[in-house]
């Protein structure tokens, strides 16, 4: 039996365990290593016993939990060598200063945001960050205080979502089980994993009893991947971040047991939205987010029909509903519904979805 239990997924963290009765891998660690340990205890999975856990990008709704979660368990990290290296330039402070100095001046930081109403104006998790000083936090001077700030550059704070700008109070600060011992090793590394291991979109590799084939997707990352699981004659296919329904994904959709794909927002909620121009226009590129009319014309047409689950990940909170998801791909699916197959799932932000045995 295969076990999928999506934990959480939407614009601010997306997480995914499948497991075996070997095997137990995670997909993204975009949430808290404390929130992804709750949901997993709460859903019946033990997060001591994980295998690995794998990275489809480096924004920080799918690293966020990472480095926490890797080194209380010492959990190997599957990642390409450039998603790697962007997700180290990313959580690596410039600055010789220790992790708990650094992650004391964090927490500052991202106090100070929250008092000055500050929101997603530009999106650092998009791309590398900026040295423009108009794009600083206003309240930076907060960091003054703190010793050698000269020799300190941070990348921008004022967005953390690849598309939600920040609301008061939704942004999560550093946890305290993250302040690390002086003479523990990881405390002078932020981004210190215990093992890693690189692979190529396109060349399958093992873990455990699952099979893994990672294929290259379409978003404004470094090295974006979707993945195909299979294992004990299943196959699951996870396939979010897309601006666009490539060739190549299409091929990888196919045969599909289980299809997690994205389904983020609403073209007309999105443009009449709050987001700054800028913003929509990233995520209506071909290198942003796929919307409810993208997979609905894809269900419609082009998709096989094998799933027995399809489950509709990342919904947009400030861009979607989820009746407008559901209703989009339930009308693209009529007359391939049944009882055993293509049963529609949302996958919400706040809590687990139940668990889908195979």
């Amino acid at each position: 039996m295969v076990r999928v239990t999506v934990l959480g997924s939407g614009s601010k963290g997306n997480c995914t365990i499948v497991s075996t009765s070997r095997t137990r891998i995670l997909l993204d660690a975009g949430l808290s290593c404390r929130e992804i340990a709750k949901r997993m205890r709460f859903s019946g999975e033990d997060p001591e016993k994980l295998d690995a856990v794998l990275i489809t990008h480096e924004h920080q709704d799918h690293v966020q939990g990472l480095s926490v979660l890797a080194r209380r368990w010492n959990v190997p990290v599957y990642a390409t060598q450039a998603t790697h290296t962007a997700w180290r330039a990313w959580i690596t402070p410039r600055t010789t200063m220790s992790l708990n100095a650094w992650l004391e001046l964090r927490r500052q930081q991202y106090a100070a945001s929250m008092k000055s109403g500050v929101y997603g104006e530009v999106d650092p998790a998009a791309g590398a960050p900026t040295d423009n000083p108009s794009m600083e936090i206003p309240s930076m001077a907060a960091a003054a205080e703190q010793p050698r700030q000269h020799a300190i550059r941070f990348e921008t704070i004022v967005a953390e979502y690849a598309d939600e700008p920040i609301a008061k109070g939704d942004t999560p600060l550093p946890e305290l089980e993250e302040l690390l011992p002086p003479d523990n090793a990881a405390s002078a590394d932020p981004a210190y994993l215990p093992c890693v291991e690189h692979f190529r979109a396109g060349i399958s590799f093992d873990v455990g009893d699952i099979h893994v084939t990672p294929f290259t997707i379409p978003h404004d990352a470094a090295d974006p991947v979707g993945f195909v699981l299979q294992a004990e004659g299943m196959r699951i296919v996870l396939a979010t971040d897309l601006g666009y329904l490539a060739p190549n994904v299409r091929m990888h959709l196919r045969g599909a047991d289980l299809l997690m794909i994205e389904s983020n927002h609403d073209v007309e909620m999105l443009r009449d939205g709050p987001y700054p121009w800028i913003v929509k226009q990233r995520v209506l590129s071909r290198v942003g987010h796929l919307s409810n009319d993208a997979l609905g014309e894809y269900l419609a047409s082009e998709y096989d029909g094998a799933a027995r689950h399809v489950i509709l990940v990342h919904l947009s909170e400030s861009n979607n509903l989820p009746a407008l998801a559901r209703s989009s791909a339930e009308r693209a699916l009529d007359g391939r519904m049944g009882l055993l197959t293509n049963r529609v799932h949302l996958a919400s932000q706040n809590e687990p979805l139940e668990s889908i045995d195979l």
